[in-house]
Order: C-alpha cells, then sequence, then structure tokens
C-alpha cells in the first residue's frame, strides 16, 4: 500500500471517528439535559400525543404501507401520495390545518373555540346542535320572576306506583345506588316563565332543572333502583359565599364529595342541567309525542374520563334503539371552552345529562326522564346480572 492511499484512509477513519464522536456527546448531552431539566419542562407522554393528534391521521398509515404495500390498495383513488413534509411541518409549528378553518379562526372569533370539542354517536354531526351553556350574571341568576306550573304538570305521577314499587322483582332494598344533583340548580324554561323572552333570562328559584330531577328519582325508584336527589341551592350558595356563576361547579363539587364520602353504594352520579339552545334543536317528536332531547356531556380534562365516556355511549345507543331520536349524542368538552371536568373525575360513572332546553316543558321533560329511567334501568340491571355471574 503506498503513501497516499494510506494517507486517504487515516483522513477517512478520522472524519468518521469525529462524527461517531460528535455524535454519541450529542446524544449523552440531550439525555444529560432531558434527565436533568425540571418536570415541568420535561417532554411527557401528554405532548408527544398533542403532537401527533395535530398530524394528518393518513401520515401513520401512510407509514405502514411503507413496511406493507398491500395497504395501498385500501386508499381511495388519488390519496394514495404521502402528504408532503412542508406540509406536515407547517401544521406542527403553527397548529394551523389547511383543511380546517376551526384551527385559524378558532383563537380569533369569540365563542369559535367550542367547535374544537367533538360531537360523538349523533344522529347527525351539526355542528349548529352543539350544547350552548348560559353564563348570566349572578344577580340575574337570583332575580325573582313570575312562574307557571300547571296543576297537572306539578303532580304528574306513574299510576299505581306504590303497587308497582312492591311488585318489582328486582330492587337494591335500602341502597341508594344513583345520585341525582343540578350544579346549575336554577335553569329553568321560557314556556314557564309569563313575562321571560331572554334565554339567559330563563332562571327560576323553583320551577326549574330539579323538578326533573325529582322525577327522574321517582321514575328509578319505581322501577327499583335507589335514588338519592340533592336540592341543594348552589345559586343562593354561590351568592353567601361571594362567588360568581362561573364558579359554580366548585360549590357543587363540595356536594358531591360530601355525598360519595356518607353513602359508599354510590354506583352513578348524574348532574342535570338543561340547554341554552332553542326549540327546533332540543325537542323531538316520537309516536305523536314531543319529548325534550337528552346530550351526554363528558369532560375530558382530567385522565380517567374514558369510563365515563363508556357509560354515555352505551346508553346513548340503548336510547336511540328504544326512542330514535331522543338523544343528541354524546359530546367530549375539555376545558378549551368551560370547565371540562365537570366534578367527573372524583367517581366513576359520572355524567351531565343535558334535558331540553329553554323552550320544552315540564310534559316534555318528564317524557325524556320517564325514557331515560326505563332505558337506564335495563343497563343498570344488565350490570348487575353480569357482575352476580362473574
Amino acid at each position: 500500500m503506498n503513501k497516499n492511499n494510506w494517507s486517504k484512509m487515516v483522513q477517512t477513519f478520522s472524519r468518521r471517528s469525529g462524527l461517531y464522536i460528535i455524535f454519541f456527546v450529542s446524544i449523552f448531552l440531550l439525555i444529560s439535559i432531558l434527565t436533568a431539566v425540571q418536570p415541568a419542562y420535561r417532554f411527557s407522554s401528554d405532548v408527544l400525543n398533542s403532537w401527533t393528534q395535530e398530524m394528518d391521521s393518513t401520515i401513520f398509515y401512510h407509514l405502514i404501507t411503507m413496511e406493507n404495500r398491500a395497504y395501498k390498495q385500501s386508499f381511495p383513488e388519488g390519496e394514495a401520495e404521502i402528504p408532503k413534509l412542508s406540509d406536515v411541518f407547517f401544521e406542527l409549528t403553527s397548529n394551523v390545518k389547511p383543511t380546517d378553518p376551526r384551527t385559524l379562526f378558532g383563537n380569533e372569533i369569540p365563542g369559535f373555540s367550542i367547535f374544537d370539542n367533538q360531537l360523538l354517536m349523533a344522529s347527525d354531526n351539526d355542528f349548529t346542535h352543539f350544547p350552548i351553556e348560559s353564563n348570566p350574571p349572578l344577580e340575574e341568576v337570583l332575580r325573582d320572576r313570575e312562574a307557571v306550573l300547571e296543576e297537572d304538570e306539578e303532580t304528574e305521577e306513574t299510576e299505581d306506583t306504590e303497587e308497582e314499587e312492591s311488585e318489582n322483582e328486582q330492587t337494591t332494598g335500602d341502597r341508594d345506588v344513583v345520585f341525582i344533583y343540578n350544579t346549575h340548580n336554577r335553569e329553568s324554561f321560557l314556556p314557564h316563565l309569563p313575562n321571560e323572552t331572554d334565554p339567559d333570562g330563563a332562571m327560576h328559584g323553583e320551577i326549574n332543572i330539579t323538578k326533573v330531577s325529582d322525577h327522574l328519582a321517582e321514575e328509578l325508584e319505581r322501577l327499583g333502583i335507589g335514588t338519592q336527589v340533592d336540592d341543594t341551592d348552589f345559586g343562593e350558595l354561590l351568592n353567601e359565599r361571594g362567588m360568581d356563576y362561573h364558579q359554580s361547579y366548585e360549590v357543587s363539587r363540595d356536594i358531591v364529595a360530601e355525598a360519595v364520602a356518607g353513602n359508599q353504594e354510590i354506583q352513578y352520579v348524574f348532574d342535570l342541567h338543561r340547554d341554552a339552545l332553542r326549540r327546533d334543536k332540543t325537542t323531538q317528536t316520537i309516536e305523536g309525542e314531543d319529548y325534550a332531547k337528552i346530550l351526554f356531556v363528558i369532560g375530558t380534562g382530567h385522565p380517567d374520563y374514558e369510563k365515563n365516556l363508556k357509560v354515555a355511549t352505551e346508553l346513548h345507543g340503548l336510547i336511540e334503539e328504544a326512542y330514535p331520536g331522543l338523544s343528541r349524542g354524546v359530546f367530549q368538552k375539555d376545558g378549551s371552552s368551560g370547565n371540562g371536568v365537570y366534578n367527573q373525575d372524583m367517581v366513576d360513572n359520572a355524567l351531565l345529562i343535558e334535558f331540553g332546553g329553554v323552550d320544552n316543558t315540564m310534559e316534555e321533560l318528564y317524557r325524556s326522564a320517564d325514557a331515560l329511567a326505563e332505558v337506564f334501568s335495563d343497563y343498570y340491571w344488565d350490570a348487575e346480572a353480569v357482575q352476580s355471574d362473574s
């Protein structure tokens, strides 16, 4: 081997060795930084999950096709090309997707961020059907108003309730396994407020969503499911504590904690509300009778929301089978445009249920409560039978 060849080999080896050394030193420094940095600034699975959610899902499918070309055959015509790296980089760095205008305007237009949430298991995907939560000043919530409730609506009960209770083969006995409360307990309905026309003003201290809770509890009891109903006036409690209406979940959280601590038998927790949407979005006619539509709201602002989501989606499916169109679906809501937790992190099987809207009547609401009680009863007893067998 001549001197020139030997010199070239030495130079090549030196360059490669230098690159290897730089590479391993860089890896060492990166690992040192990641392990030494404060926990708040470290990469986490949540960060990586957030990044991957911003990427087009077809990118991952294309990665799979690189390993198994047979998967390419499943692509729709004209979509077989992998997205451009520049487009992917743009979406990751800007959080703006050219095909989704919500990502561009969501943080600029007031109220538009609600569309970042997801409506699952719905009969339609009309964005105008998304729930609207009233948030009036507390003094407006507490303002005295005239309310009217027909006597037959106020005293409406299922006939021969006591007789049917005694004949019910399945019962929880003296155990209350369902807990119902109303964080926005003064949410009322315009048909029962003759001098009120503003949806945000549909509030009343007595004729409100709590009557639906009472009716639902009575029907569940008739079906053998022991139910506890909380009657706390959270509006008044907020006023006593000098808090604002948007802090309602802070005070209702204390009540839920107290109820769960005092009754270990509680298996399901329902927080009943009414939507601020108008009648055409919240009413369904079934076999000639009008019902107030139901919507399940699941807060995703805590790590264990999947358990609640499972219950909500199963109930939605059962309601759709028995009463087509009654359920508006399951709405996932994070903390970007509201509470995002709704006390659902405190216990398994916790649901927020929207009953109707500002234009529905108690008669329509009671029908929906009866329907939910019927469906939930079947769901509950089926679950109990499975647990008994296992």
